[in-house]
């Protein structure tokens, strides 16, 4: 009996997705535990910029300066304070922010 590449395609996406879903739902539950704590909350200082477009197509960039940004310690993005927060690990390897 040959096997289908399809139907194997087909039978790895849906593991993969049962296990992300699983793993975003033990995600969630710690985050939840750990903000019941008040320790799933963190910061980490940003650097922001404004970019201001100009005739031309041309762009200016100014330097708005550093702010604490709140993250989640979580591995994926979270809803906590009435806004999405995105993770400390990921927010520490981008710290520019353009506005």
């Amino acid at each position: 009996m040959p096997i289908d590449p399809l139907e194997t395609f087909g039978k790895a996406a849906k593991y993969f997705l049962i296990g992300l879903t699983i793993l975003y739902a033990v995600d969630w539950s710690v985050f939840e535990a750990r903000r019941a704590r008040g320790t799933a909350m963190g910061s980490v200082p940003v650097e922001q910029y404004l970019q201001t477009p100009l005739k031309g197509n041309k762009a200016e960039y100014d330097y708005m300066g550093t702010t604490d940004q709140s993250c989640s310690r979580t591995l994926f993005p979270q809803y906590a304070s009435s806004q999405w927060n995105a993770p400390c690990w990921w927010l520490a390897r981008h710290k520019a922010q353009w506005q």
